[in-house]
C-alpha cells in the first residue's frame, strides 16, 4: 500500500477554530494535496465556497483531482499565496469567512519532488516550489553568495551556531567543486560540525538545508506581507488560522497578531499544539503551533 504522502496536522482544531459552517466561503492558502481544503468542502456546504491556493503546480493538480467531487464549489489556483489579493479579486471570491495558512513543508516536497529539499536524498540542490516561476536554486546561493552572506542566512534562517565554520568550508570546497547535489553539502557540513550533533537528535546538515529553504522560497517576507492582507480579506467575524512549524515562522505570526490585538480579537491566548495522540501518528506534527484571529472590525 502506498504511503500518504499529506498528513493534515491539527485538522480537527483547524476545523473547529476555523468555525466552519454551512454555505460559508474559505480559502485554503496552501492547499498541498487538498485534505484539509476537503475537511472544509464538507463542512460548508450545500453552497458554501473554497478558493484554494497553492505554490507547487504538482500539488495543485493533486488537489484538483481529490477535490472535483465538489464540482462548482471549488477553485484551485497555482500561485504564490502572497498574491491572495489579487487571486480573489480576479476570481470575485467575497464573503470570506475564513481564511487558513499550513506554513509547514508538504511532505511530497521532502519524500517525492526531486529538488533537493531532504539531504537524505541524492538530488540536484534546488529546493525551489514553482520551478517554473523562479530563477534562485540553492545551488546558486551555495556557489555565489559571499562567505558573509552565507553566514547571514545559515545564522538568521537556521538558527544554526557554527555558521561561520560552515559558510567558510562551503567557500572553500566550492572553489574546487560547485555544488550541484545534496550529497556533496551534507559532506561538507558533516565534516566541519559533525562533532558538535553526535549528541543531538538532528543531522548537522538540518539547520543549513532549512536556511537554503528559506532563502530560495523568500519564506519568511513572504509570511510578514501576506499576514495583514489576509485579515484585509475576511469579513467581519472571519477568522485567520495559521499553523507554523518552527520558531521563526511562529514569532512573525505572534508579533503580527499581537500588533492586532487593539483592533482585532485574538481566540488563542496560547498556541495550539498538536496532542500526544497525534505526534505518535504523525512525528512531523510535533513542532506545530497553531494561531488564531478573529475580525472584529468591518
Amino acid at each position: 500500500m502506498e504511503q500518504k504522502i499529506h498528513t493534515p496536522v491539527l485538522l480537527k482544531e483547524v476545523i473547529e477554530y476555523l468555525d466552519v459552517k454551512k454555505n460559508k466561503n474559505y480559502i485554503d492558502a496552501t492547499v498541498d494535496g487538498g485534505s484539509v481544503a476537503e475537511a472544509i468542502l464538507e463542512g460548508n456546504g450545500p453552497n458554501g465556497k473554497l478558493l484554494g491556493i497553492d505554490w507547487d503546480e504538482k500539488l495543485v493538480k493533486e488537489a484538483v483531482g481529490r477535490l472535483e467531487k465538489f464540482s462548482e464549489r471549488v477553485d484551485i489556483v497555482h500561485s504564490n499565496f502572497v498574491n491572495i489579493a489579487s487571486i480573489t479579486k480576479e476570481k470575485n471570491f467575497s464573503n470570506i469567512s475564513g481564511i487558513v495558512f499550513d506554513l509547514g513543508v508538504s511532505n511530497f516536497h521532502f519524500e517525492k519532488s526531486g529538488r533537493g529539499f531532504s539531504f537524505l536524498k541524492e538530488e540536484p540542490l534546488d529546493m525551489r516550489y514553482s520551478p517554473n516561476e523562479q530563477f534562485t536554486m540553492a545551488a546558486d546561493i551555495l556557489n555565489s553568495y559571499s562567505e558573509e552572506d552565507l553566514a547571514r542566512i545559515i545564522k538568521n534562517y537556521g538558527e544554526e551556531r557554527h555558521f561561520r565554520l560552515i559558510s567558510k568550508a562551503i567557500v572553500y570546497s566550492r572553489k574546487k567543486n560547485p555544488f550541484n547535489f545534496t550529497g556533496q553539502l551534507a559532506s561538507v557540513i558533516e565534516k566541519v560540525v559533525g562533532r558538535f550533533y553526535k549528541k543531538q537528535k538532528i543531522h548537522p546538515a538540518t539547520k543549513t538545508f532549512q536556511a537554503l529553504r528559506i532563502e530560495v522560497n523568500k519564506e519568511l517576507e513572504n509570511i510578514e506581507y501576506v499576514l495583514p492582507k489576509a485579515v484585509e480579506l475576511l469579513e467581519e467575524g472571519g477568522r485567520l488560522v495559521v499553523i507554523s512549524f518552527h520558531s521563526l515562522e511562529d514569532r512573525i505570526v505572534k508579533n503580527f497578531f499581537r500588533s492586532q490585538n487593539k483592533i482585532q480579537k485574538i481566540i488563542t491566548k496560547k498556541p495550539i499544539i498538536p496532542t500526544i495522540k497525534e505526534i505518535k501518528i504523525n512525528p512531523k506534527a510535533r513542532s506545530a503551533k497553531m494561531r488564531v484571529l478573529e475580525k472584529i472590525n468591518i
